[in-house]
């Protein structure tokens, strides 16, 4: 049986106990595994693998020694509840094997779990398990999480006292971070807010909140942008001392750049601009990032947009003029452009 979007996140949730198995597959290894996780701790419970209801096969194991899947579903354990044999990066190769087990399943039996990448529409895996009538097949696809996903993430992580900013916050990061990055950040967040009953801030988001750019990188680019010629040199050279190359620091000034312009040509104006910027801008920097748009303005960041774009195609060309000398004259050329009002 395939499984359409709502429906596969609510077996997810709450895999039919009577199934003889299900296929999850996806382009994403991360996303895939994310979800065979859930499916199984629904389905087991936390102690599966302590009590040994959970065997782990993998595709290739499998495919040289199909018995290993039959004996898994139909051998029984020392402790009661349900069981699961689990197939790891499975294959069309082995469609035949999984064929037989389902066709042989009974209930009572171990369910079958099986996790594949990306399969074509005519993958006999995937006509396996769409067609079967005990089992059910679900794709994956890198869609952001839904509001439900998230409050799920949050109750897990034991974060239920949230401001309405820092909420916010972390649905921005939700839908930009893989699924595993949120887990870790809600994680962090939670041992920061360990004891502490007050409601959680976007400040204390912007704490814990994965950096998109290093710090030193952060503090040549900010200089520049806020029109500061005079600091640049001794920024660059302790860039350059700790190996960070000038094609690099002209994409991270390109990047930021390019978030200035987002904000400040929105039609709303800036303050709107950075409501709608994706990834998300909050915490001190998002307040640093609408004062830089709003003093460069449209017009100004388009110009360096160009400038950058031009030193670029310079630092990728076969031009013999040294790379360092060329990403620090951009930058100065930036940053006095910065300075005028």
């Amino acid at each position: 049986m395939k499984l359409g979007g709502r429906e596969a996140k609510a077996y997810f949730r709450k895999p039919d106990p009577d199934a003889a198995g299900i296929l999850i597959y996806g382009g994403d290894a991360m996303r895939v595994a994310d979800r065979r996780q859930e499916t199984l701790a629904a389905l087991l419970g936390p102690e599966a693998e302590a009590e040994m209801r959970l065997t782990r096969i993998g595709g290739a194991d499998l495919r040289k020694d199909p018995a290993l899947l039959l004996d898994a579903i139909k051998a029984q354990g020392f402790f009661p509840g349900p069981r699961a044999a689990f197939v790891e990066d499975a294959t069309d190769g082995i469609a035949p094997t999984l064929a037989a087990a389902l066709d042989d399943w009974r209930p009572g039996d171990a369910q079958i779990v099986v996790t594949a990448g990306q399969l074509a529409a005519r993958s006999p895996l995937r006509k396996l398990f769409e067609s079967h009538r005990l089992a059910h097949c679900a794709a994956v696809y890198n869609d952001p999480p839904d509001r439900d996903e998230i409050d799920a993430a949050l109750k897990a992580a034991g974060l239920t006292r949230i401001e309405a900013d820092a909420l916010a916050a972390l649905t921005g990061l939700a839908r930009v971070l893989d699924g595993g990055d949120f887990r870790q950040t809600l994680e962090k967040i939670a041992l920061y807010k360990l004891g502490d009953d007050s409601p959680l801030t976007a400040d204390e988001v912007a704490l814990s909140a994965p950096a998109s750019l290093e710090a030193e990188l952060d503090d040549v680019i900010g200089v520049v942008a806020d029109g500061q010629p005079e600091r640049i040199g001794p920024l660059l050279a302790r860039l350059y001392a700790q190996g960070t190359g000038p094609v690099a620091i002209c994409i991270g000034a390109t990047r930021h750049f390019r978030l200035l312009h987002a904000v400040a040509s929105d039609a709303g104006g800036p303050s709107a601009g950075i409501g709608r910027v994706r990834p998300p801008v909050f915490g001190p920097r998002r307040d640093l990032v609408l004062r830089q748009a709003s003093n460069w303005g449209t017009a100004r960041l388009e110009r360096a947009l160009t400038e950058l774009t031009d030193t670029d195609l310079q630092l990728r060309s076969a031009d013999r003029a040294p790379q360092q000398a060329l990403v620090e004259r951009a930058l100065i050329r930036l940053a006095m452009l910065g300075q005028r009002r």
